[in-house]
């Protein structure tokens, strides 16, 4: 090798540089499939969480293996009715859980749906213009590939479980209630 590496110094130097770009090839390939990825979600079916114009998410890949997916929070699944495509959507209902299909419509209209086992039912943030569960049915647990745990471009943020942003939400206003009720708010 030693002799090669001197006759065509050209060659071996090619050769190293494309060993280089094979390794990292491989490291972004496998981090990609099996820790974390960059993805860009757009669409209206998640304002006002994400822009519809697009917005940079990083997707956490390695939770999913420890524990399933939690009530609120942020996905992206392989669609069922396009498999090439990725769908970015918020889980509104576990294994086991009675959803309400259309919650838009008038209380006698309504139709309620047990989600099965191994099963979840993503729906968009923005129901009135969104095609999620309520449309496809049930999403298998299999296809979730991830969870959404930040927005990084444009205005970069973590991106809390619905049900938990919504409890800090509720707790914020009640201090700043009580806040004023006891004169002691900042002005």
């Amino acid at each position: 090798m030693a002799a090669f590496a001197s006759r065509f110094p050209r060659l071996a130097q090619l050769g190293d540089h494309a060993l280089f770009f094979l390794k990292v090839g491989t490291f972004v390939h496998v981090f990609n499939s099996y820790v974390a990825e960059v993805t860009m979600c757009m669409g209206p079916s998640m304002l006002p969480t994400f822009n519809m114009l697009g917005d940079f998410v990083l997707i956490d890949k390695v939770s999913m293996r420890v524990a399933p997916p939690e009530l609120g929070d942020v996905v992206v699944a392989t669609s069922l009715t396009s498999p090439d495509r990725i769908v970015c959507k918020r889980i509104t209902g576990q294994p086991g859980d009675l959803v309400c299909v259309d919650p838009a419509l008038p209380l006698a209209e309504r139709e309620y749906f047990r989600v099965p086992r191994g099963h979840v039912w993503l729906s968009g943030d923005n129901m009135s213009n969104s095609t999620d569960s309520r449309n496809y049915g049930p999403v298998p647990l299999a296809l979730v590939r991830g969870k959404v745990v930040a927005r990084l471009w444009p205005e970069p943020k973590w991106i809390l479980n619905g049900i938990e942003q919504a409890k800090l939400e509720r707790a914020a206003q009640a201090v700043a209630a009580s806040d004023v009720s006891s004169g002691t708010a900042a002005v």
